[in-house]
C-alpha cells in the first residue's frame, strides 16, 4: 500500500524531553493550540492515566475527519501511533525527544499518512507539504508559551514559589 505523505520534522524545543512529553500527551487541549485540531477526546486510559486511544477531530478546510489513535508511550522519549479507525484509511507516527542540553530538546516528528479517499491534487500536494510542518511548529510555540507561563506565574525561572523544587509540567 502506498502512502500519500510521509514526513519528518524536527525542531529544536526550549525545553526537557520531559517537559515536551507532558506537553504532547496532554490530548484534551490540542484544540487549544493546534490550529487543525477542532477536537479531541480520550476514549480509552493507559494505566498510568494518560491516554491511550484518542478521538480526533480535524478541520481540513474542504472537509471535516475524524480519527481515532492509539498510542504507545516510553517516557520521556518516545511516544508512538497508529490508526484504529475512522475516515483515514491509515496513520502512523511518532515522536522523540532529546535532550540538547540544559532546556533544550531535540523534538523528531514522523508521521505517514493513507488517506483513503479523493482530495484534489493541488490541496494534497500543500497538505503534505504544509501540514505536519505546522503541527510540529505549533506545538514547539505551545511547550515554550507553557514554560513561559509557569515561570511568570512561579515568579521565578523553572521554581516554584516557596518550595525550592523544580517546576512539573
Amino acid at each position: 500500500m502506498a502512502l500519500d505523505a510521509a514526513q519528518e520534522v524536527t525542531v529544536e524545543i526550549a525545553a526537557t524531553p520531559a517537559e515536551c512529553f507532558a506537553a504532547v500527551l496532554d490530548f484534551e487541549r490540542y484544540p487549544e493550540w493546534s490550529s487543525a485540531v477542532a477536537s479531541a477526546r480520550v476514549r480509552e486510559r493507559a494505566k498510568d492515566g494518560g491516554g491511550r486511544v484518542v478521538e480526533f477531530t480535524i478541520d481540513m478546510r474542504i472537509r471535516t475527519v475524524r480519527y481515532v489513535l492509539e498510542y504507545a508511550a516510553k517516557p520521556p522519549t518516545e511516544l508512538t501511533w497508529h490508526s484504529v479507525e475512522g475516515d483515514i484509511e491509515s496513520i502512523e507516527g511518532r515522536y522523540r525527544f532529546r535532550k540538547l542540553g540544559p532546556g533544550l530538546t531535540e523534538a523528531t516528528c514522523r508521521q505517514e499518512i493513507q488517506l483513503g479517499f479523493w482530495l484534489p491534487g493541488p490541496l494534497r500536494k500543500l497538505a503534505e507539504r504544509t501540514a505536519l510542518q505546522q503541527s510540529v511548529s505549533e506545538f514547539k510555540t505551545e511547550v515554550e508559551r507553557r514554560l513561559a507561563a509557569a515561570k511568570q506565574a512561579d515568579g521565578r525561572p523553572g521554581k516554584k514559589k516557596g518550595t525550592g523544587a523544580k517546576r512539573k509540567p
